[in-house]
């Protein structure tokens, strides 16, 4: 399975100045076996280590950071002698080890010829409440579910994806009922690697949702295992509330629709632990789109994701039957799956935050604006074939931006004001506005 996350490993190798790596992103998105490939093939060998299951190790870094004594254990633990130009060292789930981030510190420090990757499930969760990090002294690198073009090329659909690419719009006119059809699918599927690869073995929508179900089970499970125990049940009702919080028509989270009478103090802490661990993503309400976005953005108006689309309708309980038909259920939730695609999408892309738009009073709503090679770009989200931009056209006379962009099942054009772009061809916003 062709990630493009594997280029930037590759990139990280290469440098002349490499710092010790780590590798974020929520369980399941296929962390630990694209690094586990990547050493395979770039390096002779792979000391591969996992905090969570290699129990005899969680003291290694108690003692002291002595990197001698730290080599010798990881020979002990692998059987691998490690050698500094010819093997990857990889410290997975290592928020489960005390010291072990600060450990980092000292390879880059002290031996930083050792090319060292870290990774964990909940690194998020660790570093908010590490006591001594690392700053300065290490990179990142953030993991996402596949997004719809490493969906086409797990489909075989290369030729699709290059066709796309080339911008030839009469061309990918032609084959767009191709592109929707898989486009429909990826809604249901999502770009979960394990869930991705059955259905590319298989092509069977119950099996794709059973394992759907085992990830979102699991993800339960790690509340109970690793959230402070007063704020479990909160967690629970802040994550079951997603869907219902979609469906509606103005998508603002409200709190009220966790439980009645809930309020924000109660939930803050839920929600910075989902965030923290990957699983949800938000996109803040910004007053004015001025650059840096972040500075006009209200905190305490905002919209919440799932990490993964085909999650999202899995806990929503939507079936491939009506997904791929199109039937009265699906047209309710269609908006919700569509929102979530395109930010997905675009969380891919951009390394900056999301944001979204709405005019005071809430009478206008842009559903996601970003800031791109010192742009701000309004985007628009439309599940069907429907053209009125209302909102968005209100945007664009109050502020007159230089990119505005509509995405939806229409073909692409490009009209004076705004631009339309083929929703399963969102991945192409970036070259689209430059």
């Amino acid at each position: 399975m062709e990630r493009f996350a594997y280029k930037d490993l590759l990139e990280w190798k290469n440098k002349a100045k490499r710092k010790p790596l780590i590798v974020r992103g929520a369980r399941q998105v296929g962390k630990t076996w694209l690094i586990k490939e990547f050493g395979k093939k770039e390096y002779k060998q792979l000391a591969y280590i996992n905090f969570e299951t290699s129990v005899k190790l969680s003291t290694l870094f108690m003692q002291d950071f002595d990197l001698n004594r730290i080599l010798t254990a990881i020979k002990l633990e692998t059987g691998i002698q490690v050698v500094a130009d010819n093997t990857l060292i990889v410290f997975d789930e290592i928020q489960e080890v005390e010291r072990g981030l600060t450990a980092l510190k000292y390879f880059y420090e002290n031996a930083p010829e050792y090319h060292v990757i870290a990774a964990g499930s909940l690194l998020g969760v660790a570093l908010h409440h590490a006591t001594s990090f690392p700053v300065g002294k290490v990179s990142f690198l953030d993991i996402y579910p596949l997004d719809f073009s490493e969906f086409l090329l797990a489909k075989g659909q290369k030729s699709l994806l290059d066709l796309l690419e080339s911008l030839d719009w009469t061309l990918i006119k032609t084959f767009k009922h191709r592109y929707i059809e898989l486009l429909k699918q990826y809604y249901y599927v999502g770009g979960m690697p394990e869930v991705v690869l059955s259905f590319v073995e298989n092509n069977d929508y119950d099996e794709v949702r059973v394992l759907q179900h085992e990830i979102l089970t699991s993800y339960e499970q790690d509340f109970s295992k690793h959230a402070p125990f007063d704020m479990v049940p909160r967690i629970r009702m802040l994550w079951n509330s997603i869907p219902a919080q979609l469906a509606k028509e103005n998508k603002k989270f409200l709190y009220g629709l966790i439980k009645k009478g809930a309020r924000a103090r109660e939930y803050e802490l839920a929600l910075s632990w989902l965030i923290d661990s990957g699983l949800i993503y938000k996109t803040d309400r910004i007053s004015k789109p001025g650059i840096p976005l972040k500075s006009y953005a209200d905190s305490s108006a905002f919209k919440l994701y799932l990490v993964d689309v085909g999650l999202l309708g899995a806990l929503g309980e939507i079936d491939a039957g009506t997904l791929l038909d199109g039937n009265k259920i699906f047209e309710e939730f269609k908006g919700a799956l569509t929102e979530q695609y395109v930010l997905q999408q675009l969380i891919k892309k951009h390394t900056q935050s999301v944001f979204y738009w709405s005019a005071e009073g809430g009478k206008a709503e842009v559903d996601f604006i970003l800031q791109y090679t010192g742009k701000v770009i309004p985007i628009e989200v439309k599940a069907e074939e429907n053209l009125q931009s209302k909102s968005l056209k209100s945007y664009i006379r109050k502020y007159a931006p230089e990119t505005a962009i509509r995405t939806s099942m229409s073909d692409f054009r490009k009209e004076e004001q705004l631009t339309n772009i083929p929703l399963y061809a969102v991945l192409l916003v970036n070259v689209v506005s430059e």
